[in-house]
Order: C-alpha cells, then sequence, then structure tokens
C-alpha cells in the first residue's frame, strides 16, 4: 500500500479510518449506503489521476484525493456482459454461464441471460432492509425473465443493451456510423421498470438522466440505507454528448463524453454532500472493460498497459478503480494492493453485516481491509476469454498460457511453457522472464490446476 507523504495528522486519520472500519463491521453504526458507478470501455488511462494529458477530470480527480485509486484494479472480464455479471455476483463468469466463446455478449436476440438461480448485490443487500436501484446499461439479457427487477432490483431506468446494438437498416455501414453518430441510426429503447418510455433513446442525454434518476432515489431513501448501481452508457461507441459539452475537450468527442461522465460523477458526489450522506455512503467508480482500441480516436486509452478491451492482456481487464467513503477512508491513499470488480459484493455484504455463507463458490474477497489503508486478501486474479482461461497472476507475476488481441486474431496462440511477466517490474509485458523463473511458473500451475478442479461451468447463455 502506497501512499502520499506520511504526516502525524494523515497517521492519525489512518488510526481513526481503521476504527471506523471495525465499528461498520461490528453492526453499531447505521448501515453504509453503496453506490457503484461503472463506465462502459473506459481505459486505464483515460482520467486526470491516472494520467491522461489532456482528458479534464476535475471531480473524478477530487475523488481520488478524498478517497483511495487503485493502481491494480481488474475488472474480472475483458468485454460487457461477462463483466457485470461477475460484478453483480462476485462469481467468475462461467459459473454463472454468462459468457461464450462465440458471441462473447448479449444481443437483442439474445434469448438467456443472468439466470434465477444468481444472487446479486442487490438481492443479498436486501436482507438487510436497503433500497436499491440500477439507472444505465443493464446487458444482462433484454427478456422480462432477465430483468434487473428479476435480481432484486426495486428500480430500474435504462438501456438493455450496448447502445450500438439495433442498428437501423439505413444506417452507415461499418464504422462509418460511429464517426458522424446520429440518433436515428440505432432502435435502442429506453426503459422504465420494464416498460419502454422511448425508442430510440436520445443519447445525447443518457448520462445527465442516469444521473439524475440516481440523485432523485438518492434523496427519496436518503434515511438509507441504499444500493444504487449505475452503468453509464458511455464511452461506449457510438459516442453521444449533450450540447453543454460539445467541442469543449481538446481529447474531441472522446475526451467530450468522458468529461460530462466526469461532471456528472461530481453532481452525484455533491448530492450526498449536500444530504449529509457522504460520511455514511461508499462510492465506487470504475469500468467494466478496457478500451476499445480498434475505434481509433473515438476508442479510449489503456496507457502503459498492453492491448484493451477484448483481450486478457492488462489492457483489457485492468482499469480505473476509485473508492470513497469521507471519514473511514484515508484521503490520498494510492493503492498498490489487488482488487477486483468480484471484490464489490463480498465487500458491500460485510460492511452491510450480511452473512455471506452461501451454497455456492464466490470469486471475490472483502477488501475492506485495503480501502482503510491494509492489505488485500487478493493475491491471485483469473483472466478468463468465454470459457477459456488465458491467464493467471499471482502476486507480482502473471503467465499466459494463450494470448489474442481484443479484436482481430482469430484464433488464441497457445504457450507451452506460459509467458512469464512480472508486473510490478514491467506493467506493459514486454519482457518474457519465463526461462529464469521455472520454480514461479510452477508454483502458478499448480495454482490453475486447483482451479480448475473447482471450476464446474455453467451451461452459456448467450448462444
Amino acid at each position: 500500500m502506497n501512499r502520499l507523504p506520511i504526516s502525524a495528522p494523515s497517521i492519525l486519520l489512518s488510526f481513526v479510518a481503521i476504527l471506523a472500519c471495525q465499528s461498520l463491521q461490528a453492526g453499531d453504526s447505521p448501515r453504509p449506503n453503496v453506490v457503484v458507478i461503472l463506465a462502459d470501455d473506459l481505459g486505464y488511462g483515460d482520467l486526470g489521476c491516472y494520467g491522461h494529458p489532456t482528458i479534464r477530470t476535475p471531480h473524478l480527480d477530487r475523488m481520488a484525493r478524498e478517497g483511495l485509486r487503485f493502481t491494480q484494479f481488474y475488472s474480472a472480464a475483458e468485454v460487457c456482459t461477462p463483466s457485470r455479471a461477475a460484478l453483480l455476483t462476485g462469481r467468475l463468469p462461467p459459473r454463472s454461464g454468462m459468457c461464450s466463446g462465440k458471441r462473447r455478449v448479449a444481443f437483442p436476440n439474445t434469448t438467456g441471460g443472468l439466470p434465477d438461480g444468481e444472487l446479486t448485490i442487490a438481492e443479498l443487500l436486501k436482507t438487510k432492509g436497503y433500497a436499491t436501484a440500477c439507472f444505465g446499461k443493464w446487458h444482462l439479457g433484454h427478456l422480462p425473465a432477465f430483468s434487473p427487477q428479476r435480481h432484486g432490483f426495486d428500480e430500474y431506468f435504462g438501456v438493455p443493451y450496448s447502445n450500438d446494438m439495433d442498428r437501423v437498416a439505413t444506417s452507415p455501414m461499418g464504422r462509418a456510423a460511429f464517426l458522424d453518430p446520429k440518433i436515428d441510426y440505432w432502435n435502442v429503447p429506453l426503459l422504465k421498470n420494464g416498460e419502454i418510455v422511448e425508442r430510440p433513446a436520445d443519447q445525447h442525454t443518457l448520462t445527465r438522466r442516469y444521473t439524475d434518476e440516481a440523485i432523485r432515489f438518492i434523496r427519496a431513501h436518503k434515511e438509507g440505507p441504499f444500493f444504487v448501481y449505475l452503468p453509464h452508457t458511455m464511452p461506449h461507441v457510438p459516442l453521444f454528448v449533450s450540447s453543454e459539452f460539445a467541442g469543449k475537450s481538446p481529447r474531441k468527442l472522446y475526451g467530450d463524453v468522458v468529461e460530462e461522465l466526469d461532471a456528472n460523477v461530481g453532481r452525484l458526489l455533491q448530492a450526498l454532500r449536500d444530504e449529509k450522506l457522504a460520511e455514511r455512503t461508499l462510492v465506487v467508480f470504475t469500468s467494466d472493460n478496457g478500451p476499445w482500441l480498434t475505434q481509433g480516436d473515438q476508442g479510449g486509452s489503456a496507457g502503459l498497459l498492453k492491448d484493451g478491451k477484448g483481450s486478457t492482456w492488462e489492457g483489457g481487464m485492468r482499469v480505473p478503480g476509485l473508492a470513497w467513503l469521507p471519514g473511514w477512508i484515508p484521503p490520498g491513499t494510492v493503492s498498490q494492493e489487488l482488487a477486483s470488480t468480484l471484490d464489490l459484493l463480498p465487500t458491500a455484504l460485510a460492511l452491510a453485516g450480511v452473512d455471506l455463507t452461501q451454497d455456492r463458490p464466490l470469486d471475490g474477497y472483502d477488501v475492506s481491509p485495503a480501502l482503510s489503508g491494509g492489505k488485500s486478501p487478493r493475491q491471485e486474479m483469473f483472466y478468463y476469454r468465454g470459457f477459456e482461461l488465458m491467464a493467471v497472476r499471482l502476486g507480482p507475476w502473471k503467465a499466459h498460457l494463450q494470448t489474442q488481441t481484443g479484436y482481430g486474431q482469430p484464433m488464441a496462440e497457445k504457450h507451452d511453457p506460459p509467458l512469464l511477466f512480472n508486473l510490478e517490474v514491467d506493467p506493459s509485458e514486454r519482457f518474457n522472464v519465463a526461462a529464469a523463473n521455472g520454480d514461479v511458473l510452477q508454483q502458478i500451475l499448480a495454482l490453475v490446476t486447483k482451479h480448475r478442479a473447482g471450476m464446474q461451468p455453467a451451461p452459456s447463455q448467450l448462444e
């Protein structure tokens, strides 16, 4: 765990934060509210606090200054649908069948979705009296049997799948529709509690309207506790931005979109301050996977990481990860501890006092000790592409059993022996050090054997 320079006040604040964590977990304080904000296809290098030189993100930068910024935070999958299933269930996508070797994500003609038998953060928090809502892109099955309200959410407002789906026949072919996007090129519906309220959705205003709904819900349930899941549509292509932010960023349209996203995170955090809820609300901001690099300047940046969305190289799954809870998370913390979206479920449930005993394996950890200045229990990360285990991280080491670029490489390349990288020395995965570290490879391969013995994949829900 690395931090900014330590002073006596910061040491005292860390001590107070640890005591606050113990108090929350002991159940003698009001249960904390939880807000998870998920960007779509935002890269590791797309925010000011992660080093982007021209995209201005003052509100997310402030969130990082007032809270914690992870440098080694991972999505659980390299594309939309499996990563969202894993976030909400705390389970790797093959366990729920929310992945596929062919289609990889849910489409408007997909007949499956997140199975009834899976338990989400929302369902489990409701056992402790939480009000729950989802505002944004669902992408876990568009049919009524798989709706957010079938998975523990009291309210839903958003689109059922990615905003580039449901393209109309008269729209330009290929990427031409993205270079000059127009609302009438797509027929994506906007739903409120299962009913279509707008079709096609006005995508210029989705970022603001999702946030409006989240703020309304927070104010309506300010006596708490509440859980808000806010999975934004942007910056997935096609990129749409409101007139207030259009043409303002040096990074052009992509920068405009990210800056509008940042401003709306700022609106939500300010609403929590105004309602005197800041010190009772854990807010997490992250992305569902890495940047869609094949989209040119309309895709984001993975910074120093290799490749992007669709791949299990670091750029496909290592993403921004910010956590904010004033008075508990020490301000200005920069953590090198490992954490993942898989960990959000067990962490939220531990803070809420929910019994984590389940009849199914979880792949997440309670990382609340890392949030309050300590160590993360996570030491490993499994990188899946569909049902295929592609790579494994153990401590600083990452072994690639197979590699495949996000897009354009039709078949994976298998590696025997696996490629090996020390990510703390070489986060860009440039230097294969397998030959000099046979003992490390043997440890990782033993972990792979153990993991596979305990992995019982469900049938794909996305075929």
